[in-house]
């Protein structure tokens, strides 16, 4: 073996000598002429082995510089291609030759400033090589985004010479970016007649037929076209490729990478279409194995980023997917696949806040990706959410008519039409004999929206047998429990999905939110803490833990410290930057919000909440100009989004420049004419001009413009109401309430008519609504407000009985029936105030008006502490302060009193209740 391993080397030996002897025979200038013909047959590859040759004999030759520039831009080396061609210059070789190769060398590697400044003004007297240079420079203007300069320059390549290829073609790619697809194909084929064998115009035909018209087999002839006519020609065999890939025909598809892989086996490109391969036939190490060595020569090619998100998503690696499908987003926000499979991602990992923020972008664009709309019901049911749930699974459908999920929105768009029964059986049926959850998910939601929660937890049941061992099914077990007030069932479910997975998050927050309920913060926080001990870089949970602790009344350091310790483990976390910021807002920490702004922005350079959170806070700070600039960003971000001009109508708005607002509004309603909230902007402007008959021009449009919503006539009466015009507005309103069971419409109706004196009328008109709408509370709360007003407190507790008859947990109801209470001297005051602050703890207002019917009945302790922790929550508020101070007064602490008394004085006009203070100071 030995033996014959030696004579192998010899021979090879002896032949590379051979091979060395005849090349050092052949002169230079042969060399080149064989260099010639190579690259005349397009073989760039021994065209670059024979100029080497030429060039080691005399390194010195121009000719030889530029052939090897030209041949090594021909092989895909455009950086090889740059330094010879440059080389050549050097040598003096021709620049009107060298600038077209120089050109295209640089275009290739993304440079197309360099192009413009170093190669615009070369003299070209040839007019083929003129109009090649003048098209490559049109290339770098457009690339610029300099379309005038580019749009010259094309036309300049054309002058020159009307029938090249190359420029003929970009004027083809223009008319498709203007939709002029028969205009395109024109010039196209226009082309390919008079030169049958151009690759690029093959290709070009291949793209038009696909993505204009959807022909698929003549766009996969035209692309084999261009393959046989450049077999080298990488774009057309990846186009190939990629549409074999789409219709199923993985064997062909694989052959055609065995081809590539014979010019370009490194390339990124081959090595994406052989992991699409490996991914469709389910080989998902192999394709990421692929996709890792594509990311790394290649790392924001946002197509291998996708992809590869997809992939860890099925290999169960929710991390890596997640980085891969966000780095994806951000580089280009439009990837409905990307956004998709991150949402997907986030839901498996039970962070369903994230999951519906993610979410939101996708569904506020014109064209919703279908398949996102099933994903978006499960999202909404699984944040709560049943009629969003409901709704978007109705508009869920697939491509094909078997599809479950198309078959399900069928279903429920014929449970929303009233053919209950029957949608109900077809979901049923849908469930049980599709594999998927789609229609199970419906279901649940259709069930839960009716409140038939007995049915809901069926269904759950038959989630539960597809999903064994997953915590889905035991969640929305709970919450269903809950609805049925079974809060010890509730808690068993939520503990069992904990079980199941104890990082996910929607069981235990679900666990701390019933811990919370039943008055045990510390049990809800030690399940927080928990669940970061096992998983230190929870967001979510590190988020909730400084939620709780703002909630429990902790003092701004120790919330502000728990938000940005989950800023610091994500920093791309902009749920977490978010709520730092409208937490330094709500503490009017203006200052302190900008420069957590500032600090996302720098993070998430592309994030679109980011820089609206520093327009706002600039805003609030009185940076008018800065957020004027800021919010320009925005409009230069979503050209096509009203968002932000609203945002900029705010802003001139608080600066009170009325002109610039009014023309932002117009610029919002010229992209969305039918836009509310700046039509309203419009309204205010108007009335505040004067300008009336405006104002009731837009009201009325907004009545045509949306038939089915009563806002048209309220603001139409509220423009009447400002010129205290009482008649015009009862008009207004009553209208709307003959349209719209609305008791906003209703309350402003009986308002007008008390303005107007009609009181008769105004109490007529109240026994009817509440006859014809026993349950509305609203309505009820508005009479309260006002029996309070005139100091009927018999009249407003009757209406506070009815509400939380018709609404036991409204705890604005028992807020207000305690003050009632007590001021009628009976019993229960206290007991109604207590209810309200179990119903909504921490409230502030709550805590208040216990505080001072403690105080009342003698308790002056349990009221200081109760009034303290009511001060800490809203420290600014100075009603609090002062009753503070009645409090201490009348426990006989008038050291105490007179502190707050003081604090209050200092406030000077800013407070208007300094004549009591006065009163309180001068009687201590």
């Amino acid at each position: 073996m030995k033996i014959r391993n030696r004579t192998v080397s010899a021979v090879a030996s002896s032949l590379l000598a051979t091979l060395l002897l005849i090349s050092c025979s052949e002169k230079p200038e042969d060399l080149i002429a064989s260099a010639k013909a190579y690259l005349a047959k397009n073989d760039s590859k021994a065209a670059v082995i024979q100029i080497k040759n030429a060039l080691q004999a005399d390194p010195s030759q121009p000719e030889a510089r530029f052939l090897l520039g030209s041949a090594l831009l021909a092989s895909g080396d455009p950086v090889g291609a740059e330094t010879e061609l440059r080389k050549a210059l050097d040598l003096k070789y021709p620049m009107d030759q060298v600038a077209p190769k120089l050109a295209e060398a640089l275009l290739a590697q993304g440079q197309p400033k360099k192009v413009t400044e170093e190669l615009s003004s070369v003299v070209v007297a040839d007019p083929s090589g003129l109009a090649e240079m003048k098209t490559l420079l049109a290339a770098a203007y457009a690339g610029q985004g300099k379309t005038e300069l580019a749009q010259g320059a094309l036309n300049a390549a054309l002058q020159a010479d009307p029938n090249y290829a190359p420029a003929l073609l970009v004027r083809a790619r223009e008319k498709a970016g203007l939709r002029d697809f028969e205009g395109a194909m024109a010039i196209v084929d226009d082309v390919i007649s008079k030169s049958p064998k151009n690759h690029e115009a093959w290709k070009m035909k291949g793209d038009l037929l696909l993505y204009a018209q959807d022909q698929r087999d003549p766009a996969l002839q035209a692309y084999l076209k261009a393959v046989e006519f450049k077999p080298d020609f990488l774009a057309a065999h990846a186009a190939v490729t990629t549409l074999q890939l789409q219709q199923g025909k993985l064997d062909a598809a694989s052959q055609q990478i065995e081809l590539m892989k014979g010019f370009a086996a490194n390339h990124p490109q081959t090595r994406f279409l052989q992991a699409t391969l490996a991914y469709q036939q389910k080989d998902l190490k192999q394709a990421r194995s692929l996709l890792q060595q594509v990311l790394l020569a290649a790392p924001t090619n946002v197509q291998a980023l996708q992809l590869a998100g997809a992939v860890e998503l099925q290999l169960n690696s929710p991390v890596q997917a997640e980085a891969h499908l966000s780095k994806a987003l951000q580089l280009v926000p439009d990837l409905p696949v990307a956004r998709r499979f991150l949402v997907v991602t986030y839901l498996r990992a039970g962070q369903t806040a994230k999951a519906l923020e993610t979410l939101l972008p996708g569904l506020n664009r014109d064209n919703v990706d279908p398949e996102l709309l099933s994903i978006a019901g499960e999202t909404y049911l699984l944040n709560g959410d049943v009629n969003k749930a409901e709704e978007y699974f109705s508009k869920a459908a697939a491509q094909s008519p078997d599809d479950a999920r198309k078959r399900t929105s069928l279903a429920i768009t014929h449970l929303m039409a009233g053919a209950v029964d029957s949608a109900f059986v077809e979901l049923q049926n849908i469930a049980a004999s599709d594999a998927g959850t789609t229609a199970d998910m419906a279901l649940v939601s259709a069930h839960l929206r009716r409140k038939d929660y007995d049915k809901a937890l069926k269904a759950i049941d038959g989630l539960e047998k597809k999903q064994p061992g997953k915590p889905l099914a035991a969640v929305l077990r709970g919450r269903t429990l809950l609805a049925k007030r079974d809060t010890s069932g509730a808690r068993t479910s939520f503990e069992r999905a904990v079980e199941l997975d104890p990082l996910f998050f929607p069981a235990v927050a679900s666990l701390a939110a019933l811990d919370f309920i039943e008055k045990k913060p510390d049990d809800a926080r030690k399940r927080f803490e928990a669940l970061v001990s096992k998983d230190p870089k929870n967001s979510q949970a590190l988020l909730a833990l400084a939620e709780l602790a703002a909630r429990s009344g902790a003092g701004k350091e120790e919330v502000v410290a728990a938000i940005k310790k989950a800023v610091a483990v994500n920093p791309t976390n902009a749920v977490a930057r978010l709520m730092l910021i409208d937490y330094h807002l709500r503490n009017k920490d203006a200052r302190l919000a900008i420069a957590a702004a500032q600090e996302g922005v720098t993070a998430l350079p592309d994030s679109l909440q980011m820089l609206d959170a520093l327009g706002r806070s600039q805003q609030v700070a009185g940076e008018f100009n800065q957020a004027v600039t800021t919010f320009n960003k925005l409009v230069a971000m979503q050209p096509n989004s009203p968002q932000p001009y609203m945002r900029l109508a705010d802003v001139h708005m608080a600066a009170k420049d009325k002109v610039a607002a009014a023309a932002s509004l117009r610029k919002a309603l010229e992209i969305r004419p039918d836009l509310q909230q700046a039509q309203r902007g419009t309204i205010m402007l108007d009335v505040d001009g004067k300008n009336f008959k405006g104002a009731i021009t837009t009201a009325r449009l907004m009545q045509k413009q949306s038939p089915k919503d009563a806002l048209g006539y309220v603001l139409e009466g509220d423009i009447h109401a400002a010129q205290k015009d009482w008649n015009s507005a009862a008009s207004a309103y009553r209208e709307g309430v003959s349209k719209f069971s609305a008791p906003e419409l209703a309350i402003k109706l009986h308002s007008v008519l008390l303005a107007a004196d009609k009181t008769s009328e105004a109490e007529k008109f109240s026994a009817s609504w509440q006859k014809d709408h026993a349950n509305d509370a609203a309505f009820l709360l508005y009479l309260g407000e006002g029996a309070i007003a005139r100091k009927d407190y018999k009249a407003a507790e009757k209406a506070y009985l009815n509400i939380i008859k018709l609404q036991p947990t409204f705890a604005i109801a028992y807020n207000n029936l305690a003050w009632v209470t007590a001021k009628l001297g009976t019993d229960g005051a206290i007991a109604y105030a207590e209810k309200a602050l179990e119903l909504a703890p921490n409230q502030p207002a709550f805590m208040d008006t216990l505080a001072v019917l403690l105080s009342d009945k003698g308790d002056h302790a349990k009221a200081v502490k109760l009034q303290t922790e009511a001060i800490k929550v809203q420290p600014d508020n100075p009603i609090f302060m002062l009753n503070l101070a009645k409090i201490y007064i009348k426990g006989g602490n008038k050291a105490l009193a007179k502190r707050e008394l003081d604090e209050l004085a200092k406030l000077g006009s800013k407070f208007g209740g300094q004549a009591e203070v006065s009163a309180l100071l001068n009687g201590l």
